[in-house]
């Protein structure tokens, strides 16, 4: 049903199957099971185009809910499975959340209170999924079924190799780094748009860094993860006219779990960097 909803948003059974991460004709493999399944043609396809049929606009609009059911199904199970007693807080590169969470801990002595490290890309996939609890994180965000609770803002900064041209500067601005290839996911910096087009992002900060030591190119974070990944042949400066990162606390928002509350609160009481 995921891979049916796929093609009918795209339309295109090449574009769908790279979301999927699966080869083009296990794809349309399934589809045909599915059509065979069901007794009735869901796509009419051509080599121009790929449209629904009426079956498919039918299936289309009941697999959505019938897919959203399915995944707060799973999300219960999960969280069922990890017992009433454990609480799972998800955090960012250079956000501390130390206080936060021992505070929790204290106040509830039988209750096991975990971490897990996320990264730009599965930042709310943690929440959704329910890994978490809650979950850091930082905007901008796919705020779809999500409440967030906002912390904090902290400049961001350019990571720049210790030989850049800009190295030793105590702030720039943005434009200032119009002849540099950006290495990241351009929706972290939507500012970048005005400027060359970025090159494909790495996704683990230590590889960003890596490239960056290299003289590949640089990328932006926020001034707390900079200083998290401190290294000799990487150096930052501030960017003084770009917006500061912005840090929320982000949950389920079909949930009511007093400990979420309690969380949410001493989030706000203890700042995370």
């Amino acid at each position: 049903m995921r891979y049916f909803v796929a093609v009918a948003r795209h339309l295109h059974f090449g574009r769908a199957a790279a979301e999927l991460h699966i080869a083009q004709p296990v794809l349309s493999r399934q589809i045909r099971a599915l059509e065979t399944e069901l007794h009735a043609p869901l796509f009419r396809r051509d080599k121009r185009s790929t449209e629904l049929t009426s079956a498919g606009r039918q299936l289309l609009a009941d697999a959505v809910p019938l897919l959203a059911g399915a995944e707060a199904l799973r999300r219960r199970v999960t969280r069922a499975a990890r017992g009433p007693n454990r609480f799972v807080v998800g955090f960012m590169p250079g956000l501390i959340v130390t206080d936060a969470v021992r505070a929790l801990r204290e106040r509830h002595p039988g209750l096991t209170v975990d971490l897990l490290r996320t990264g730009w890309n599965d930042q709310t996939d943690v929440v959704h999924d329910g890994r978490v609890d809650v979950s850091y994180v930082r905007l901008p965000v796919d705020k779809r079924g999500l409440t967030l609770r906002p912390l904090l803002g902290e400049p961001r900064v350019a990571m720049l190799p210790a030989v850049h041209r800009l190295a030793g500067k105590e702030t720039i601005e943005i434009a200032e780094l119009a002849d540099d290839r950006l290495l990241q996911d351009p929706a972290a910096v939507p500012e970048w748009p005005a400027l060359p087009s970025a090159s494909p992002p790495s996704y683990a900060v230590e590889e960003k860094l890596e490239h960056v030591a290299a003289g590949r190119g640089i990328v932006v974070l926020p001034l707390s993860t900079a200083r998290f990944y401190t290294r000799p042949d990487v150096v930052w400066v501030r960017i003084a006219d770009i917006p500061p990162n912005r840090v929320s606390l982000a949950w389920e928002s079909t949930r009511r779990d007093p400990l979420i509350a309690e969380f949410a609160a001493l989030a706000e009481e203890f700042p995370a960097a």
